[in-house]
């Protein structure tokens, strides 16, 4: 799976404090991941998405060296080799933090609160659901088309409903 996101920044200034979510820019989406984090470690103020970016590099210490450490910015990783994408896993996990504040696809939030609820952690929920999502994203991308939503929806209520 090789999904990819780009960060356009709205602010006349460059920042990330106005981003949007929509393309391939891998760089500007980890310099995003980088200054939100950097700003939070400063105490400085946060925009929304920033502190929604922040949130999530604060729930993967195991990532923060990479987003701490400019060389990784633009570190090749080989998902061949074992290796996982920081960027990529933690691109995922904001993605669905919009998703369920924007409940896009609708049904979503309640989808993810479901599995949320069997599965005892919201973190954990959203793991579980990058499967569905990076399925979508892969077979959307094979397809040169846009991912299925429904087929996406179906898969988290499946996991929601499995029983354990």
């Amino acid at each position: 799976m090789r999904a990819r996101l780009r960060v356009r920044h709205g602010a006349a200034d460059g920042s990330a404090a106005r981003a949007v979510i929509y393309g391939s820019d891998r760089a500007a989406l980890r310099r995003a991941f980088a200054e939100a984090w950097r700003k939070r470690l400063e105490g400085l103020p946060l925009e929304p998405m920033e502190a929604r970016i922040a949130d999530v590099v604060g729930a993967h210490p195991e990532y923060r060296r990479a987003v701490e450490d400019p060389g990784s910015l633009q570190r090749d990783y080989a998902p061949d080799a074992g290796e996982t994408n920081p960027f990529l896993h933690m691109a995922m996990h904001l993605a669905l933090v919009e998703q369920r504040a924007s409940d896009r696809p609708p049904g979503i939030a309640r989808a993810l609160a479901d599995l949320a609820r069997r599965l005892g952690d919201e973190h954990a929920a959203e793991h579980a659901a990058m499967e569905c999502l990076g399925e979508a994203l892969w077979q959307a991308q094979r397809a040169g088309a846009l991912p299925d939503e429904g087929r996406y929806l179906a898969c988290v209520r499946a996991l929601a409903r499995r029983r354990s």
